[in-house]
């Protein structure tokens, strides 16, 4: 999740325009798309395989402690309070950043090619597994914690999740699962214009499913098998309804910024962040609150008089979580988290697809007929099923193994080569593998739990361990 810095004021919002205009700025020339690869991990203490809190001498404040003073990195901070950390100015690596319950993930820098992605990915994890040799720490690329109950969980002092945490047991039965105890890999993705924001929303809004079943890693809960391929997605499915989905009006003529933009304004609110505090107005919709009516509804006396602004708009869209995020490029949210390759495999997946036209077009071709209700039957299918999942005539896995035609001939054609001469296809393999085997990473954990493990879960944290 977004980190926020305080800041000087921004510009009040004057009308809904702003809020359109406000997107509308993401649009760029191809020549200037680019790349960004967010990566969440479950930190672990290697000696006693229990969570790690934040404060303690081989916490995670101890880490991030490590990578200032070893790497450079400095703090961004909540009062005294270490938060996140970025690079100096003039650089970029991108932030590294803590989830509610201490997952530990990197937001990348933007970069032009699967190449750089794959040489950030490294780069963040021999730090870490620098500073984490030291300290007894190990990371596990997984979409949820494979052994920890949500009370082991630890809760980091990071003030906006204090405000969700109170929220979201009233909208969903799974929301504090979610924030405490799932990982994923992202990637955000640019588009040119409005015309090339809708097609590329519609795809990959249809497409989330099928990366759901590609990236499935996470099918064990508290120590055992939990039935599910992605028990990530499932959770998905009852967080919170009015911010999370597959945003079926995309698909509705007419579709625009401002058809997002007036979904974006009902979607109930959080917080709002002033003066480096997060006032609770959870509940409210930020349309309430251009309308200066938070005052009326909530008594906290800070919200008197309080004018909605560009950045208060810049907060409220982090804190949607549609399969498919909108701000001033797209974020692919669909994936569990992963292992090195995995981490690579996403950006080159979506690249392959979007930022080919005619990979474009020929992904469109595949999805345009969906209707609403395969939409929704992929999406409560795959979680469970993965790439067994019913669909028409065949399953997930022949939209898969399509797709993975569709984005290794988009990557060929990008033609961006990398030191060793390779093309970006390289990022594809691991995908491949999975559907010509029929097994993704939760099956091979599944295999070795009721194999050679005996059914000790304590045995992934060895083997399948990323730092």
């Amino acid at each position: 999740m977004s980190t926020r810095e305080a800041s000087t004021s921004s510009p009040p919002i004057g009308s809904k325009a702003d809020l359109i205009g406000w997107i509308a700025k993401g649009c760029k020339p191809k020549e200037q798309w680019r790349i960004g690869t967010e990566h969440e991990k479950i930190l672990f203490h290697t000696d006693t395989l229990t969570p790690v809190p934040y404060e303690s001498p081989r916490g995670v404040r101890a880490l991030m402690d490590g990578l200032m003073s070893r790497f450079g990195w400095q703090p961004i901070l909540e009062g005294e309070t270490v938060i996140a950390l970025k690079t100096p100015p003039g650089t970029d690596r991108g932030t590294v950043s803590l989830e509610p319950g201490g997952q530990f993930e990197l937001s990348g820098a933007t970069v032009e090619t699967i190449h750089d992605v794959a040489g950030e990915t490294r780069a963040h994890l021999d730090e870490v597994r620098s500073i984490g040799a030291d300290l007894g720490i190990g990371m596990l690329g997984m979409g949820f914690t494979p052994k920890y109950t949500r009370a082991e969980m630890p809760a980091m002092p990071k003030r906006r999740y204090a405000v969700m945490t109170k929220y979201m047991p009233k909208v969903g039965s799974l929301g504090l699962d979610m924030m405490y105890r799932t990982c994923t890999v992202q990637v955000n993705l640019d588009f040119s214009s409005e015309a090339d924001m809708v097609r590329k929303l519609r795809v990959s809004l249809a497409l989330q499913p099928i990366a759901q079943a590609l990236f499935a890693s996470s099918p064990f809960t508290e120590g055992k098998p939990n039935g599910f391929q992605s028990m990530r997605g499932q959770v998905w499915t009852d967080t919170d309804n009015a911010r999370s989905g597959n945003l079926p009006f995309a698909f509705d003529a007419g579709m625009s910024f401002e058809r997002y933009v007036d979904y974006a304004l009902d979607v109930p609110m959080y917080f709002v962040f002033r003066d480096g505090h997060y006032i609770d107005v959870a509940g409210a919709s930020f349309r309430d609150f251009m309308a200066g009516r938070l005052a009326h509804n909530y008594s906290d006396p800070r919200l008197k008089g309080l004018v909605a602004t560009m950045d208060d708009w810049s907060d409220h869209m982090t804190t949607l979580f549609p399969d498919v995020r909108m701000k001033r490029f797209l974020e692919m949210r669909g994936a569990d988290g992963g292992p090195e390759s995995h981490i690579v495999a996403l950006p080159a997946y979506w690249v392959g697809l979007l930022y080919d036209q005619t990979s474009l077009d020929a992904a469109w071709d595949l999805v345009k007929s969906w209707t609403r209700a395969e939409h929704d039957s992929l999406r409560a299918g795959v979680p469970r099923l993965g790439l067994a999942t019913p669909f028409r005539t065949g399953t997930v896995r022949d939209i898969a193994r399509e797709t993975l035609k569709i984005a290794r001939a988009g990557l060929a054609r990008r033609d961006r080569r990398g030191p060793d001469g390779r093309d970006e296809t390289f990022g594809l393999d691991v995908l491949d593998e999975i559907v010509a085997s029929n097994k993704t990473l939760s099956d091979r954990l599944l295999a070795h739990y009721h194999g050679d493990w005996g059914g000790n879960i304590d045995r992934v944290f060895k083997q399948f361990a990323i730092v």
